[in-house]
């Protein structure tokens, strides 16, 4: 073992180092791009299904549904690769064959065209958003200082103009000239940078008609400054040149904050487990190594504050542990030597020593991870229609601009430049590009936050239009064992009493209804009498002698026991004495707590539902009526739901299943929305037909259907907005009577006025309550 790996402190991640100064367990080295095709760092950032690998990078430079186009295809030139680009989370998945191609080959083909990539997991994002985002405050203060100070410049010629001497006027002029040069080269250089980019690989993002728009403005002023008779007049715009980039560069950090809120979610789901841990040796002191170093077995020391490395079991201190954002529990849990801990999860108390159970790829942390990372990368259809109209769009807008230019010509020259200037501005489709992705993206985020996890975006979109929700019962409804639910004794006996009695009989048999006996009775705190020559009759229950002084008792089926059958939703189980019928008690399947507030909150939603389980039709219709569902079919097979949903989708509903994510494979993949509960293999595969994994309580069904039907709403008002914005201003443009200045801010607004709209989702009641 290296120096380095024994004393190297952990990275923090908050921190304003760079990322050459992060150590190599914390990131992979994006200085050496060979250093992706190595194969032990191909784990860092992604997963191996069937031989082939998907890997997740965040993609920089990268700001419009252009540029995810653009980066697609380039990806896709490569052999075996096939790319889902998302530009309003920034990030690439990437599918690959290692014997076809090699991850340094995606820079190679991205690096031309101004684009970089990083992989999705390296720990100096959060500090890398945070330096993207002083820069952009930087190029904001600029902006609004020269903006300041053109306009006092300004001022004169729009109250005094015919006051101003020729001399004041051209002195004002060169002023403002000197003050708007930092505007251009510094705070508008992103811009230009881009569009010069694109001009010289021969491709369209949203930043070209921008920067051609500020060149324009730019040159017809300079030229009016420097030579007052020429051609393109003597007006100039340095005002509304630096309004239009100080309203813009606001528009973008604001909406650049917001979005670095909704990738907060998934940042701190993607780096939540350390990148370096305390390990125990054998001369039980404690060494500094990076996780990829561990292996099962080996015992490390997790300090209060710190997220666990992997799945492992407390040997030694009891703390409390945070999981919300892995099992959706939002208290604080309580864990006790000998008890599992799960990667990813916070210890809130004290100091522990925790011996590794799993890691990586075998976690539950990590089949998480890959489902959010799925999403993150995944874009709704309504996106990828905006996504191939992008370019054609752009492409027309500058069509438009040079129009313009020549309708307005033959008048003026300086007035025709302008009009086309405005047009470039006002019709950048920035807003249209963000109004689906970015409410998407949002939603998933809150879910995310309350244990649902979305593993495709565009089943938001379906899930929205959902009016039948389909629940298998084991394991989704009901748990896994019975319980009893009601005692019913003949006078002079109490519950306890007659419980206490059949619990020292059910203790000698292991089937499910005298467990639940045995449990209950434990439950209670009961002292249980003696029970001695007890035998059990196979189909019928048991006898034996019970209590000081002994007395003969049957319990199990009313035949068994000489007692009269008796009608009941429940299944029942009897005890009888020498004298007769002793008690009846009452059993059922062990409902999920939050079963019954979750059909009843979809109920109110207008949701038709209904259950379909392979368990005895009994018992399907025992659990139904507990839950107040009518359409409930049991004894069924997978062949049998896979009808079922079908004839419901002939019969035009839209249909969500609800399964375990194992058996309903076939039923999930068949319904319009896949809904798994995550456990076992659904997570420990991430490949599961399902669309989102519920977490934690079951009310997360209600809560994603109640959500996505906001964000429903959300997008219907964003693209609503964005559309009505270009349809009232592209004519106003087109005839002059919009300035640059008036585009820009209605640019910015219109952008802004899309994230502020999605924002609303994070603080949604729907989120919260699922109601």
């Amino acid at each position: 073992m290296s120096l380095h790996d024994r004393v190297m402190p952990a990275p923090d991640p908050s921190s304003d180092a760079s990322p050459q100064d992060l150590p190599h367990a914390a990131q992979v080295d994006q200085a050496l791009p060979h250093a992706l095709d190595d194969p032990e760092q191909w784990p860092a950032f992604g997963t191996q299904q069937d031989g082939v690998w998907v890997s997740q990078l965040v993609v920089d430079g990268m700001h419009c549904a252009a540029c995810a186009h653009t980066v697609a295809q380039a990806l896709e030139r490569l052999p075996s690769v096939q790319a889902q680009v998302s530009a309003a989370a920034q990030r690439v998945q990437i599918t690959w064959d290692p014997r076809l191609t090699r991850p340094s080959q995606w820079q190679g083909v991205l690096s031309p065209l101004g684009y970089g990539l990083r992989p999705a997991f390296d720990a100096s994002l959060r500090a890398q958003r945070k330096r993207e985002s002083r820069r952009m405050l930087w190029r904001l203060l600029v902006a609004c200082l020269a903006m300041m100070q053109v306009m006092m410049y300004a001022w004169p010629e729009y109250v005094a103009a015919e006051d101003l001497s020729a001399e004041s006027r051209h002195l004002l002029r060169w002023a403002s000239w000197v003050i708007t040069l930092p505007v251009m080269l510094f705070s508008a250089g992103p811009f230009f940078s881009a569009a010069w980019r694109d001009i010289r690989h021969r491709h369209i993002s949203m930043d070209l008609p921008v920067a051609l728009g500020m060149a324009i403005t730019f040159t017809v002023s300079t030229l009016a400054t420097f030579n007052p008779q020429g051609v393109l007049g003597s007006e100039v715009y340095f005002d509304s040149l630096t309004m239009f980039v100080f309203f813009l560069l606001g528009g973008r950090w604001l909406e650049l904050r917001l979005r670095d809120r909704t990738a907060g979610a998934l940042d701190a789901l993607l780096n939540r487990v350390p990148q370096q841990v305390w390990r125990r040796c054998e001369d039980l002191s404690f060494e500094r190594v990076a996780v990829r170093q561990l292996q099962v077995g080996d015992v490390l020391r997790v300090h209060s504050g710190e997220a666990f490395a992997a799945d492992g079991l407390l040997l030694q201190g009891s703390t409390w542990v945070d999981e919300a954002i892995l099992t959706g529990e939002s208290r604080p849990l309580a864990r006790e030597p000998g008890q599992g801990v799960l990667a990813g999860s916070h210890n809130l108390g004290s100091s522990v020593l925790v011996c590794v159970t799993q890691l990586g790829a075998d976690t539950r942390y990590a089949g998480i991870v890959a489902l959010m990372a799925q999403a993150a990368s995944s874009k709704p259809q309504l996106a990828q229609l905006v996504d191939r109209i992008a370019k054609p769009f752009l492409v027309g807008v500058l069509l438009a601009a040079a129009l313009a230019a020549l309708w307005w010509w033959p008048s003026s020259p300086g007035h025709a430049l302008m009009v086309a200037a405005a047009v470039l501005i006002v019709t950048c489709p920035c807003a249209l590009s963000l109004a689906t992705p970015v409410s998407a993206l949002t939603a998933a985020g809150q879910l995310a936050r309350h244990g649902v996890l979305v593993n495709k975006l565009s089943a938001l979109e379906t899930l929205a239009e959902v009016d039948t929700v389909v629940f298998d019962k084991t394991g989704t409804l009901s748990q896994d064992h019975l319980v009893i639910q009601g005692i019913e004794t003949r006078a002079g006996t109490t519950p306890q009493q007659a419980l206490a009695l059949a619990a020292a009989l059910a203790q000698h048999a292991l089937h499910p209804v005298s467990r639940a006996l045995v449990h209950a009775a434990q439950a209670q705190g009961l002292l249980l009498p003696e029970s001695a020559q007890v035998h059990e009759q196979s189909g019928a229950g048991l006898a034996g002698l019970v209590g000081t002084p002994s007395q003969a008792l049957r319990l199990g089926h009313a035949a068994w026991c000489g007692v009269p059958a008796r009608d009941a939703l429940l299944g029942q189980v009897h005890l009888s004495d020498a004298q007769g019928w002793v008690a009846t008690f009452a059993w059922g399947e062990a409902l999920r707590e939050d079963a019954k507030d979750t059909v009843a909150a979809l109920a109110q939603a207008g949701v038709a539902v209904h259950i379909l389980s392979g368990d005895q039709p009994e018992a399907v219709a025992r659990l139904a009526a507990q839950l107040g569902i009518t359409h409930a079919q049991g004894g069924c097979s997978p062949q049998d739901k896979l009808q079922a949903v079908q004839q419901l989708q002939a019969a035009g509903r839209r249909v969500a299943m609800v399964g375990d994510g194992v058996n309903d494979g076939p039923v999930l993949a068949a319904a319009h929305v896949a809904i798994a509960l995550g456990q076992g293999a659904v997570l420990a595969q991430a490949r599961a037909p399902a669309d989102l994994v519920i977490m934690g309580e079951l009310g997360g069904v209600a809560r994603a259907l109640q959500l996505a039907r906001q964000t429903r709403r959300v997008v219907r008002q964003n693209l609503f907005w964005a559309l009505a914005y270009n349809l009232a201003c592209v004519p106003l443009a087109l005839m002059g009577y919009l300035p640059a200045w008036l585009a820009g801010l209605g640019m910015a607004a219109s952008s802004l006025g899309v994230v502020l709209n999605a924002a609303r989702l994070n603080g949604s009641r729907a989120a919260a309550k699922g109601v």
